[in-house]
C-alpha cells in the first residue's frame, strides 16, 4: 500500500542571507516530511535557524534553493497574491508575543483573519465562537489584550489561529513568554487540540514541551542533526 502524502514536504530546503557581502547559511540542505495529523516539535540552540525554518512554512519567506510542497501545491514558484490566500487559507500562527492588536477587542482580534475570506458576518460570529469555545475563553469576548493575562492572551491566539480551520498550526515559541503554569495550559491546549486532529508544528526550546510531539527534529547550525519519534511513547 502506498504510504498518504505528506501534509508538508520539504526536499533540499536551503536560506542564505547576504548582507555586506557576508553570507550566512540559516538552513543547509533540509530535508523533512511532516504527515497530516502529525505533531511535530523543532528544536535546537539559538541561531540554529528554527524561526527561519518556520517562517518558510509559513509562507512568509522563501528558501534560496530546494522545494517545498504544502497540501500537494508546490509553493516556491507561487505568486505573492496565490501565497497570501494559502496563507490565510491553510497555516494558522501562533506567536511567542501573541501577537494581538490592542484596540480590537477578543471578539474582534479572533474575527480579523476570517475578513479578508469574505464570510458572510453570520459564518464569520460561528466561527469565533466555535474557536473561543474550544480555548475556554467565551467568557472574555468583550474583553481587550491589556485586561488578559499572558496565557488568556495566549488562549486568544491560539483561537485566532483555529479559526480559519487552517491544515496546520505553526508555533513559534508559544510558552516563551509564560510562566509555567500558563506554559503548561497552553501546551495542554495544543495536546487536545492534537488528540482531535490538529497538525502542529512547534519550535521550541524548551525538552519539557518537545516531548509532547509524535516527533522532535533537532537543528544544529542550519541542519537536522536528530530525529526523534519516541517522544510520543514516553508521555504515554
Amino acid at each position: 500500500m502506498d504510504s498518504p502524502q505528506p501534509l508538508i514536504h520539504i526536499q533540499g530546503l536551503t536560506k542564505v542571507f547576504v548582507t555586506d557581502e557576508i553570507e550566512t547559511h540559516a538552513l543547509s540542505g533540509i530535508h523533512i516530511d511532516i504527515q497530516r495529523g502529525e505533531y511535530v516539535s523543532i528544536s535546537g540552540p539559538s541561531g540554529c535557524g528554527k524561526s527561519t525554518l518556520l517562517a518558510i512554512l509559513g509562507l512568509l519567506d522563501t528558501p534560496s534553493a530546494g522545494t517545498y510542497t504544502l497540501n500537494s501545491t508546490p509553493v516556491q514558484e507561487l505568486k505573492l497574491s496565490e501565497r497570501a490566500r494559502i496563507r490565510n487559507r491553510e497555516i494558522g500562527f501562533i506567536f511567542q508575543a501573541f501577537n494581538l492588536i490592542g484596540d480590537l477587542n477578543v471578539y474582534e482580534n479572533v474575527e480579523l483573519p476570517l475578513t479578508y475570506r469574505g464570510m458572510s458576518s453570520n459564518e464569520r460570529r460561528e466561527r469565533v465562537h466555535q474557536a473561543l469555545q474550544r480555548v475556554g475563553m467565551s467568557h472574555r469576548i468583550k474583553h481587550y489584550p491589556s485586561q488578559l493575562s499572558g496565557g488568556q492572551q495566549q488562549r486568544v491566539a491560539v483561537a485566532r489561529a483555529l479559526s480559519g480551520d487552517p491544515s496546520i498550526l505553526l508555533a513559534d515559541e508559544p510558552t516563551g513568554n509564560l510562566d509555567s503554569q500558563n506554559g503548561e495550559q497552553v501546551m495542554e491546549l495544543l495536546r487536545e487540540l492534537h488528540r482531535n486532529g490538529a497538525t502542529i508544528c512547534m519550535v521550541t526550546h524548551d525538552e519539557r514541551y518537545a516531548r509532547h510531539a509524535d516527533r522532535s527534529i533537532h537543528l544544529f547550525d542550519g541542519q537536522v542533526v536528530e530525529e526523534n519519534s519516541d517522544f510520543a511513547a514516553l508521555t504515554q
